[in-house]
């Protein structure tokens, strides 16, 4: 049974909160877990659970080091013209990759899901839930579009960051944006 009020302890709280939500993502993937679940495996309110992160997606990037906020990064790039969108999702997805944090986490999740398929289906929960059916809801995008928007990212990823092909590997950002950027923009207007 969850106690109701504070615990003793910020620190304590917030951590008792992340070792319940891994806990329960690992056991049941993004999907399976819930914000009364993981409140209950911790003994605090689910009130407690949204004093600390919020939300569900914001408790599971926060668990798992997930080097960006996904409603963040979905406003970004959402915010402006449906005709740019490409464009700043390209911009987006190679500052992440070149920021040093974000990047030792990306190439983190990548071991992990590549190697372990119960870290597979917990990713995969969460980016279709947090960040894709978002993106197709709000552009009015098939999910299979977005989809393929996410698998020409992971690619460019894979390319330039991990197997570093070059001449991808070293091009500036503007030649990659131009390169990728109207590929990417295709997927939203349905050409």
């Amino acid at each position: 049974m969850a106690r109701t009020g504070r615990r003793p302890g910020q620190t304590e709280t917030r951590e008792a909160i992340l070792a319940a939500a891994r806990d329960l993502f690992g056991r049941h993937g993004y999907d399976g877990a819930t914000i009364r679940a993981i409140a209950a495996e911790a003994g605090v309110n689910p009130a407690l659970v949204h004093h600390f992160f919020g939300s569900k997606d914001q408790v599971f990037a926060t668990a798992l080091h997930l080097p960006a906020d996904p409603g963040v990064l979905v406003a970004a790039v959402l915010d402006g013209p449906r005709s740019g969108v490409g464009e700043r999702l390209v911009r987006l997805f190679l500052t992440l990759w070149e920021t040093p944090a974000s990047r030792d986490a990306f190439f983190g999740m990548l071991r992990s899901v590549s190697t372990t398929e119960q870290a597979a289906e917990m990713l995969r929960g969460f980016i279709q839930g947090a960040v894709l059916s978002r993106v197709a809801d709000a552009l009015d995008v098939s999910p299979l579009r977005v989809t393929g928007m996410a698998a020409q990212l992971v690619g460019l990823a894979m390319v330039r960051y991990v197997v570093q092909v070059e001449p991808l590997a070293h091009a500036t950002h503007e030649e990659v944006v131009e390169l990728i950027a109207p590929v990417v923009q295709q997927y939203v207007d349905g050409r």
